[in-house]
């Protein structure tokens, strides 16, 4: 039973991931408006390039991540990736009525990590 969890878990997160890649890719500016006041202006004055170029990098990244616990492939080492996106995504987001979501799928990517399959 325990095999048929991991697959649940990995699956339901590789098809988030992926779909909020697509989403973000669709409308990368509609998402800017989820970062932190704060973050914003952290980041338009630390990277070399525009606020849409970096949101179009996280969705490849997100469809990456997807992508590779979808197909099973590295999977500890795409759950601690997303865990550690998502906890960014926590800290430049917050946490309110449509971030809170995040903490869910923290929790999952890391029960995904720490997933025993023996």
């Amino acid at each position: 039973m325990g095999n048929f969890s991991y697959h649940i878990l990995r699956l339901g997160l590789a098809v988030t991931f992926i779909w909020i890649g697509v989403m973000i890719l669709r409308d990368p500016a509609g998402w800017a408006g989820f970062l932190n006041p704060w973050a914003f202006e952290l980041a338009e004055r630390v990277l070399p390039f525009s606020i849409g170029n970096a949101l179009k990098a996280t969705a490849i990244l997100d469809i990456a991540l997807g992508g590779l616990l979808l197909f099973n492939i590295f999977t500890r080492v795409a759950a601690f990736l997303a865990a550690a996106h998502l906890a960014v995504i926590l800290i430049t987001s917050g946490i309110d009525g449509v971030t809170v979501r995040d903490i869910g799928l923290l929790g999952a990517a890391l029960a995904l990590i720490f997933f025993d399959r023996s």
